[in-house]
């Protein structure tokens, strides 16, 4: 599952550097309580993609061209994260503390990330691929602390069974696993993303298959 892709050039190292800065902020923030990192930092999370997608989509509508699938493919990326966070919500009720450093982190990150679009398209898009390296790192950590007994693998909220199609019995281990896989697929994407628009499209990389949900939106 983990795919590292190694920096290369100012750019790579920029984004690399800034990820892990933000890495470390978290894991001394958060420590080990997952449930409570998944929430605040999926409320960011969400915040690349729909950016993404407008600046792209008002980019078509000046040039008057397609844009490749990659409006659809940033959209569904933040409906995607946001889809996270309503099921975090459910695991782990954040608290009024957490509440208002979501609402200072998510508006200094949205103007950041738009002007770093705006700048460089490939930047930005790098800098989400590193960060959903750490959310797989993140989310398989969650699940260590499943499996050895640390975090209650309670019943998987409805919201979660609905989305990803999972069965009645399914737990938040079967939830954070499909998370994982949701990650994997961005990081994929993203850094794909990036690679071609830096002329690289001789790279071959395949993304992680995306869980069904992909083709079916949640009404919610």
């Amino acid at each position: 599952m983990p795919t590292h892709h190694r920096p290369q050039g100012f750019s790579d190292r920029f984004a690399y550097g800034f990820t892990k800065a933000l890495r470390l902020c978290a894991d001394t923030f958060f420590a080990k309580r997952y449930g409570h990192r998944a929430i605040v930092l999926e409320t960011v999370a969400a915040v690349p993609g729909m950016v993404g997608a407008t600046i792209n989509h008002l980019k078509c509508l000046r040039r008057m061209c397609g844009d490749d699938g990659w409006i659809r493919t940033l959209m569904e990326e933040a409906e995607n994260e946001r889809m996270h966070l309503m099921t975090f919500i459910e695991v782990a009720k954040p608290t009024l503390f957490e509440r208002l450093v979501i609402l200072a982190v998510q508006w200094i990150f949205y103007v950041g990330f738009f002007l770093l679009y705006l700048v460089s398209a490939k930047t930005a898009h790098r800098v989400v691929g590193y960060f959903e390296e750490e959310a797989v790192l993140s989310y398989t950590l969650y699940l260590k602390e499943i499996d050895e007994g640390r975090s209650a693998n309670v019943p998987a909220p409805e919201i979660a069974r609905h989305y990803w199609q999972l069965p009645d019995d399914a737990t938040l281990r079967d939830v954070v696993e499909v998370v994982r896989q949701d990650e994997a697929h961005h990081r994929d994407v993203n850094h794909g993303f990036a690679d071609t628009l830096a002329g690289d499209a001789a790279i071959d990389r395949a993304p992680v298959p995306y869980p069904p949900h992909a083709t079916t939106l949640s009404t919610r």
